[in-house]
């Protein structure tokens, strides 16, 4: 027993974190909000826009599909300028641009003018998370790393919980007014943040695993050296799947409540992101504290903590989709969605365990391309699938069982470190 004590507490006390360690987390958690806020506030307006701008149902979903697969498309690439160029300047460009289009897309006249914005808004918004989750990997190393991942995670998370307010205002007001007040916030906060984001000083980032030569600026060395690491391919395709099942929930959650319970457009945005997102905010920041305490004792537990919450989430769609009383459809997504999020806020913690470094942005910006894209096809499939009047309990059934396979491949990740 005093052996083992020993052995780790010094470890442990001699781990110190770079100066603006937990600034930089507290900057980016509410860049984080709004980078969500702003993709996912249109999956609240349905009936406001679709009244505006005549459109069916697979068009609309168009909307959020083409956002997606143009983010994940520039995904890796905007990874690899986080890595090449500094994260905290890649952050600030895209903040101030994706802000700038979302004030863009309240003057959308029609549907094509609308499907552009959201394009522009996937190629901007492409370059935050990966930049955010390797700065947040600089200056986090060790056994605070899934905690200030998770903390930075509950911010996305808060965002698309005010998803909500963008549905309300578009019924009490306009839907084009969300847009004008959530660009000029982001607008203004990106001017506040450049003057407080810093990359962490060049000497902190040494990291005694990496073995990239000095040219290791070239974006397709980069790109083979992670596709030659076997367990980047289990990654691609847990992330991917589940991506599926994530993105079904989100885009259609709203329409499923307002469709099977007979809400307001105002209510089932309520339901579906006050309620879910807070949900998913305890998940990340829960899991993320299990994982540091498990992974003192258990150099798996980054991937552990992920398949059990995964575990709890399978029956919890199936249900979910099945039950006729609302209370209980809204307490299986809150489940799930607490549950779920114990692979947000591990993701990029067991990226870090497989990949030095200077291929962490660009590796995240990998998965991004390959579950947005398999994400936006499921989000399509839904529109499409709603159009020939299959119902939601049968597409969320569906959906449920690629949980299972996630877990799977989840396991199959073995780590560096």
């Amino acid at each position: 027993m005093f052996a083992m004590e020993k052995t780790t507490t010094p470890a442990e006390k001699k781990e110190t974190l770079p100066p603006r360690a937990w600034l930089a987390v507290v900057l980016l958690f509410f860049v984080g909000l709004l980078n969500y806020l702003d993709r996912n506030t249109i999956t609240t307006m349905h009936t406001s826009i679709t009244v505006a701008i005549p459109m069916s149902d697979k068009q609309f979903s168009l909307l959020t599909a083409v956002f997606l697969w143009v983010y994940g498309l520039f995904s890796p690439f905007a990874g690899y300028l986080a890595d090449r160029f500094g994260r905290s300047r890649i952050i600030i460009t895209s903040l101030f641009i994706w802000s700038a289009v979302t004030w863009l897309t309240a003057h959308a006249a029609n549907f094509e003018q609308l499907l552009a914005t959201r394009a522009l808004m996937g190629l901007s918004e492409a370059c935050y998370i990966p930049a955010a989750l390797a700065l947040i990997s600089d200056y986090h190393k060790g056994s605070t790393q899934s905690t200030a991942t998770g903390i930075h995670m509950a911010g996305v998370f808060i965002g698309a919980s005010l998803g909500f307010v963008g549905g309300w205002i578009a019924e009490d007001h306009s839907w084009n007014l969300a847009f004008t007040i959530f660009g000029g916030i982001g607008i203004v906060y990106a001017i506040v943040i450049a003057f407080l984001l810093k990359d962490p000083p060049q000497e902190k980032l040494n990291d005694p695993a990496s073995t990239l030569p000095a040219e290791q600026g070239n974006f397709f060395r980069t790109i083979k050296e992670l596709f030659s690491i076997p367990s980047f391919y289990a990654m691609l395709a847990f992330w991917s799947l589940l991506s599926i099942v994530a993105w079904l929930i989100t885009a259609w959650l709203p329409t499923f409540y307002l469709q099977r319970f007979h809400l307001s457009q105002k209510m089932a945005g309520v339901y579906a992101t006050a309620y879910l997102y807070p949900a998913s905010v305890a998940g990340l920041v829960l899991g993320g504290i299990m994982t540091d305490q498990w992974s003192k004792k258990n150099r798996r537990a980054r991937m552990l903590v992920p398949a059990l919450g995964l575990c709890v989430a399978t029956p919890m769609v199936f249900l979910a989709s099945d039950t006729t009383i609302l209370t209980l459809a809204i307490l299986f997504f809150m489940i799930y969605a607490f549950t779920k999020a114990f692979s947000d806020t591990n993701m990029m913690p067991i990226l870090s365990t497989i990949a030095t470094k200077e291929k962490r942005a660009t590796g995240y910006g990998i998965l991004n391309l390959f579950s947005c894209i398999v994400g936006g096809i499921g989000i399509y499939a839904g529109g499409y699938l709603r159009d020939a009047e299959v119902s939601f309990t049968t597409i969320f059934r569906w959906a449920s069982f690629l949980i299972p396979v996630c877990i799977v491949l989840l396991l199959l990740i073995k780590s560096k470190k």
